[in-house]
């Protein structure tokens, strides 16, 4: 491997940080980092890619058996009679063969993106979920400012109409009619006709959006509400949302 080769300093420096260099091509790439500034950022660059692939992983303690087996291959080697000379054609390639170094970079590569692949896949599996958008609206009276309804709206989940305290009696020949009108929105949208005092719950898919400053409201409109699509009865309750 030639640390001058664009290609080759790439590959070296993802090899000398997950740890899989030979002692010599090692000894030679922390020679050169001292001095060589762009072959150090490229180190930087693969420690920010797969160092926090080490963060996925619990700590584990080994077991005698595996330390005796790593003890055991640190051990110098007892002496042995030399081999054979291997045939020419079983003959392993040479470090600076051109076809092993081909290999040895699509290992390299084959080896990220198994690693990426691992790291996606814990990022999906293990990602903990978004908090989910909250907001509460207090409905008041326009004249009293006295709070009748509260309203509460999760993005994704939910709209919830709550009253609070005892509500005067609709007139009869009328209906209370809830409407919202998120920021930027054109026009109202009809959020249902309130038919009890108890709370009432509507997909939050029925407004346009759910956010801060929404407007929400009650008004008083005619028997089966209103049949403009638009509020045309007296605002009774009004209010816009805050985030919680």
């Amino acid at each position: 491997m030639n640390l001058d080769d664009p290609e080759d300093r790439v590959v070296a420096a993802g090899e000398y940080v997950l740890g899989t260099l030979d002692a010599s091509l090692r000894a030679q790439l922390e020679a050169r980092l001292a001095t060589d500034a762009a072959l150090s950022e490229e180190v930087y660059r693969w420690q920010d890619r797969l160092l926090p692939l080490s963060s996925r992983a619990g700590q584990a303690q080994p077991d005698a058996r595996t330390w005796d087996a790593i003890e055991s291959r640190l051990r110098p080697p007892a002496a042995t009679p030399a081999a054979p000379p291997v045939a020419a054609s079983t003959r392993p390639p040479a470090a600076n063969d051109a076809l092993w170094q081909r290999l040895r970079r699509w290992q390299f590569t084959a080896g990220i993106g198994i690693a990426a692949s691992v790291l996606l896949a814990a990022l999906l599996v293990f990602r903990p979920a978004a908090p989910v958008e909250r907001y509460i609206t207090l409905l008041q009276a326009p004249d009293t400012q006295r709070t009748g309804w509260i309203v509460e709206a999760a993005a994704g989940d939910t709209i919830r109409l709550v009253a609070v305290g005892p509500q005067a009696s609709v007139p009869a020949g009328k209906t209370l009619q809830f409407w919202t009108k998120p920021q930027g929105a054109a026009d109202p949208t009809s959020l249902g006709l309130v038919t009890s005092a108890g709370p009432i719950q509507v997909p939050a898919a029925r407004s346009p959006a759910i956010g801060e400053q929404q407007l929400f409201e009650l008004t008083l409109e005619p028997e089966g509400g209103s049949t403009t699509g638009r509020p045309t009865g007296p605002i009774l309750f009004v209010g816009r949302s805050v985030r919680i």
